[in-house]
Protein backbone atom coordinates (compact mmCIF):
# COMPACT_ATOMS: atom_id res chain seq x y z
CA UNK A 1 0.00 0.00 0.00
CA UNK A 2 1.65 3.22 -1.14
CA UNK A 3 -0.08 5.52 1.35
CA UNK A 4 0.92 3.81 4.63
CA UNK A 5 2.64 6.89 5.98
CA UNK A 6 -0.26 9.15 5.05
CA UNK A 7 -2.63 6.79 6.87
CA UNK A 8 -0.41 6.82 9.99
CA UNK A 9 -0.35 10.63 9.89
CA UNK A 10 -4.14 10.74 9.80
CA UNK A 11 -4.39 8.21 12.65
CA UNK A 12 -2.04 10.38 14.73
CA UNK A 13 -4.13 13.46 14.04
CA UNK A 14 -1.67 15.33 11.82
CA UNK A 15 -3.16 17.88 9.44
CA UNK A 16 -2.50 16.61 5.94
CA UNK A 17 -1.94 19.28 3.32
CA UNK A 18 -1.59 18.22 -0.29
CA UNK A 19 2.18 18.78 -0.09
CA UNK A 20 2.43 16.60 3.04
CA UNK A 21 0.43 13.91 1.22
CA UNK A 22 2.92 13.94 -1.66
CA UNK A 23 5.90 13.73 0.73
CA UNK A 24 4.20 10.92 2.68
CA UNK A 25 3.59 9.04 -0.58
CA UNK A 26 7.23 9.48 -1.66
CA UNK A 27 8.43 8.10 1.67
CA UNK A 28 5.94 5.19 1.58
CA UNK A 29 7.07 4.20 -1.90
CA UNK A 30 10.81 4.49 -1.16
CA UNK A 31 12.66 1.21 -1.32
CA UNK A 32 15.86 2.91 -0.24
CA UNK A 33 16.75 5.32 2.58
CA UNK A 34 16.44 8.72 0.90
CA UNK A 35 17.83 11.91 2.40
CA UNK A 36 15.78 15.13 2.45
CA UNK A 37 17.25 16.31 -0.86
CA UNK A 38 16.24 13.06 -2.57
CA UNK A 39 12.77 13.19 -0.98
CA UNK A 40 12.52 16.75 -2.33
CA UNK A 41 13.62 15.70 -5.83
CA UNK A 42 10.99 12.94 -5.91
CA UNK A 43 8.24 15.08 -4.39
CA UNK A 44 8.98 18.05 -6.68
CA UNK A 45 8.60 15.76 -9.71
CA UNK A 46 4.98 15.30 -8.57
CA UNK A 47 4.37 18.88 -7.38
CA UNK A 48 7.02 21.45 -8.30
CA UNK A 49 5.68 23.88 -5.66
CA UNK A 50 7.15 21.72 -2.86
CA UNK A 51 10.23 23.43 -1.47
CA UNK A 52 13.20 21.82 0.22
CA UNK A 53 12.26 23.72 3.40
CA UNK A 54 8.80 22.11 3.30
CA UNK A 55 10.42 18.69 3.00
CA UNK A 56 12.69 19.37 5.98
CA UNK A 57 9.75 20.59 8.11
CA UNK A 58 7.60 17.64 7.07
CA UNK A 59 10.16 14.91 7.72
CA UNK A 60 10.82 16.48 11.14
CA UNK A 61 7.08 16.45 11.86
CA UNK A 62 6.78 12.80 10.75
CA UNK A 63 9.86 11.86 12.78
CA UNK A 64 8.59 13.62 15.92
CA UNK A 65 5.29 11.73 15.52
CA UNK A 66 7.17 8.39 15.36
CA UNK A 67 6.05 7.72 11.79
CA UNK A 68 9.50 7.70 10.20
CA UNK A 69 12.99 7.10 11.57
CA UNK A 70 16.07 9.17 10.85
CA UNK A 71 19.41 7.46 10.32
CA UNK A 72 22.85 9.01 10.10
CA UNK A 73 25.02 6.57 8.16
CA UNK A 74 28.27 8.57 8.43
CA UNK A 75 27.86 10.25 5.07
CA UNK A 76 26.80 13.59 6.54
CA UNK A 77 23.18 13.22 5.41
CA UNK A 78 20.17 12.22 7.48
CA UNK A 79 18.31 9.41 5.76
CA UNK A 80 14.73 8.35 6.38
CA UNK A 81 12.63 5.22 6.43
CA UNK A 82 9.22 4.27 7.71
CA UNK A 83 9.18 3.34 11.39
CA UNK A 84 7.86 -0.22 11.61
CA UNK A 85 7.40 -2.90 14.21
CA UNK A 86 9.62 -5.20 12.12
CA UNK A 87 13.12 -4.82 13.53
CA UNK A 88 16.08 -4.88 11.17
CA UNK A 89 19.69 -3.78 11.22
CA UNK A 90 21.74 -2.08 8.51
CA UNK A 91 24.97 -2.84 6.68
CA UNK A 92 26.36 0.22 4.89
CA UNK A 93 28.78 -0.19 1.98
CA UNK A 94 31.28 2.63 2.48
CA UNK A 95 32.31 2.71 -1.18
CA UNK A 96 28.98 2.50 -2.98
CA UNK A 97 26.75 3.93 -0.27
CA UNK A 98 24.39 0.97 -0.63
CA UNK A 99 22.39 0.18 2.49
CA UNK A 100 21.48 -3.44 3.11
CA UNK A 101 18.75 -4.24 5.63
CA UNK A 102 19.10 -7.54 7.45
CA UNK A 103 17.85 -9.49 10.45
CA UNK A 104 19.92 -12.11 12.24
CA UNK A 105 18.44 -14.12 15.12
CA UNK A 106 21.90 -14.96 16.51
CA UNK A 107 22.85 -11.29 16.74
CA UNK A 108 19.53 -10.48 18.43
CA UNK A 109 20.08 -13.16 21.07
CA UNK A 110 23.68 -12.03 21.59
CA UNK A 111 22.64 -8.39 22.18
CA UNK A 112 20.08 -9.46 24.79
CA UNK A 113 22.63 -11.75 26.48
CA UNK A 114 25.21 -8.96 26.64
CA UNK A 115 22.72 -6.59 28.22
CA UNK A 116 21.68 -9.25 30.78
CA UNK A 117 25.30 -10.08 31.58
CA UNK A 118 25.90 -6.40 32.31
CA UNK A 119 22.80 -6.25 34.50
CA UNK A 120 20.36 -4.68 32.03
CA UNK A 121 17.22 -5.55 30.13
CA UNK A 122 17.52 -4.55 26.49
CA UNK A 123 14.59 -2.33 25.49
CA UNK A 124 15.81 -0.94 22.16
CA UNK A 125 18.87 -0.90 19.98
CA UNK A 126 20.22 0.04 16.59
CA UNK A 127 22.99 -1.84 14.83
CA UNK A 128 24.86 -0.42 11.87
CA UNK A 129 27.70 -2.31 10.23
CA UNK A 130 30.06 -0.38 7.96
CA UNK A 131 31.81 -2.48 5.33
CA UNK A 132 33.38 -2.62 1.90
CA UNK A 133 32.46 -5.35 -0.58
CA UNK A 134 35.04 -8.07 -1.07
CA UNK A 135 36.36 -8.57 -4.58
CA UNK A 136 35.87 -12.02 -6.12
CA UNK A 137 38.26 -14.45 -4.48
CA UNK A 138 39.31 -11.92 -1.79
CA UNK A 139 39.17 -13.06 1.82
CA UNK A 140 38.00 -10.77 4.60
Amino acid sequence: MSDRIEQLCIEKGLRMTEQRRVIARVLSEAEDHPDAEEVHRRAASVDNRISLATVYRTVRLFEDAGIIERHDFRDGRSRYEEATEDHHDHLIDLKSGDIVEFYDEEIEKMKEAIARRLGYKLVDHRLELYAVKLKDGEKG
